[in-house]
């Protein structure tokens, strides 16, 4: 994942499998029975509950990521012995895949749900299209996979479909979709049904993006939701307390749930330096201008325009968490706090961590002289830059000096 990909992350909340399923349940759509269970002792409650004493299951690892059945996060079970097994070593499993990152997420909860028949997959999904400035449905007849995947192997295979701006789907566009996707007869119209609802749901959660994959057809021709995946706009949630409370900061990165606590937007990334800044636009320049003077940023930290000295203390204590940090880039530009505030905030910062690594300081804006000065009186090891590109060289030199 690049950079710039890392933006949108932020300004998601995920939602994991079965919360997403239990939220679609509610809008009357086609989901397989399942059960959720966070010690073995529930297992036996579980099998009682779908019946699957005579039946085989499939078991899920439940996490804020897909590619789960890759990393060994779901397995099939014939009998109530095998869930039993399965399940002991799914619970607590560590998932580490290109979604995670190299830290991984823990698994605390599987699912547990009977093992459906069914002839084809599907992939469906909505997302809000910042280019077309719509909502738009994305489908394909071949499910299964990432869409990623499904547009490299089978692009002619992708359909894409408006959303109105009111939630609503033209009804030509629906027999367009379920033309595409292959659907005849009652399957055709459970199909755009399911699209309806779905498209519903997505506007009433204020989501930025719903994906059912794989959407499945039986041989009798009945479709059924087997997986979900659900991302809320963040800045919405105080109209969803419900789905609000889904936040596990068990599923985050140490570092990112740290930064989450004293409301930093922090996402790790892979490079050597260490990027504080205020402003999430000034943030994605700053790495740009690293990678373009050959380093490599170690992290998207934006600090936000009223940062307080306890959160720049913070931040520069889980960005020198990070052992692979060789130096660090502050830019700041004072707006809505000056630059005199924010080096008190620096140098009251350093003074309570234990900082051996260069700092590169890039200040602008409000009262600039007056905290450069605050700065350079501190006796502080911090090199001063005299401006962006100054001081991206600068940290790109100092991270170099010491690998």
């Amino acid at each position: 994942m690049n950079i710039h990909e890392y933006q949108a992350k932020l300004f998601l909340n995920n939602i994991i499998e079965f919360q997403a399923k239990n939220s679609l349940e509610k809008a009357v759509l086609p989901i397989p029975p399942f059960a959720v269970i966070k010690e073995i002792k529930e297992i036996e409650g579980a099998i009682n509950e779908l019946g699957l004493n005579e039946t085989s299951a499939i078991l899920k690892v439940q996490v804020h990521a897909g590619g789960r059945g890759k990393a060994g996060g779901v397995k099939i079970a014939k009998n109530p012995q095998e869930i039993y097994e399965k399940a002991e070593k799914l619970l607590g499993l560590k998932i580490v895949n290109n979604q995670t990152g190299k830290e991984g997420v823990i698994a605390n909860e599987v699912l547990i749900a009977p093992l459906l028949d069914f002839k084809k997959e599907y992939y469906f999904g909505i997302i809000a299209d910042r280019k077309r400035a719509k909502v738009m449905i994305i489908a394909s007849p071949e499910g299964g996979m990432d869409v990623e995947e499904i547009a490299e192997k089978f692009p002619d295979r992708i359909g894409t479909f408006p959303v109105e701006n009111n939630g609503s789907i033209r009804s030509y566009h629906l027999l367009q979709l379920a033309k595409f996707m292959g659907w005849q007869g009652r399957t055709a119209e459970q199909g755009k049904a399911i699209a309806t609802l779905l498209t519903k749901a997505f506007f009433a959660s204020d989501a930025s993006l719903l994906e059912i994959n794989p959407l499945v057809e039986t041989e009798e021709g009945e479709l059924y939701l087997l997986d979900a995946k659900l991302s809320l706009d963040e800045n919405a949630l105080f109209r969803h307390p419900q789905l609000a409370k889904f936040y596990d900061a068990r599923q985050l990165p140490e570092t990112e749930a740290r930064a989450n606590a004293y409301d930093l937007a922090y996402v790790d990334l892979d490079g050597t330096i260490g990027c504080m800044v205020n402003g999430a636009g000034l943030a994605m320049a700053t790495m740009d201008i690293i990678q373009l003077a050959g380093g490599s940023p170690a992290n998207f930290l934006d600090v936000g325009g009223s940062a307080t000295e306890e959160k720049i203390t913070e931040g520069f204590k889980i960005i020198l968490s990070d052992k692979n940090v060789k130096a660090i880039f502050v830019n700041i530009f004072g707006g809505i706090m000056n630059c005199q505030t924010l080096a008190s905030g620096i140098i009251t910062a350093l003074e309570q961590v234990n900082q051996k690594i260069p700092l590169i300081v890039r200040m602008e804006g409000t009262n600039v002289k007056e905290g450069k000065a605050l700065l350079a009186a501190s006796k502080l090891d911090i090199i001063i830059a005299d401006g962006l590109a100054d001081g991206a060289e600068k940290a790109v030199k100092a991270a170099k000096q010491l690998n």
